[in-house]
């Protein structure tokens, strides 16, 4: 689990069923959530002027560090749950 600035509570619930995060359990994965929602909306109206190479890019510039924070604040970790 993650220390430091972070903290060390988790902002994930795990999934019930499948691999990975389920829904926020605090405010942290809330924030983090929204916030990689509205870049990745901000981003798609921009998408016709960025091209399609560059669109690709910047989406994973923003969702590879929100998928390392879900998988690093998700109680009990990723794994499969089945």
């Amino acid at each position: 689990m993650a220390k430091g600035l972070f903290g060390t509570d988790p902002w994930f619930a795990p999934k019930k069923f499948g691999y990975g995060a389920g829904w926020p359990c605090a405010w942290q994965g809330w924030l983090l959530l929204l916030a990689f929602i509205g870049a990745a909306i901000g981003l798609s109206l921009f998408a016709d002027r960025l091209g399609l190479v560059t669109f690709v890019v910047l989406l994973a510039a923003i969702t590879i560090p929100f998928l390392w924070l879900a998988e690093r604040h998700t109680r009990g970790g990723w794994r499969w749950r089945g």
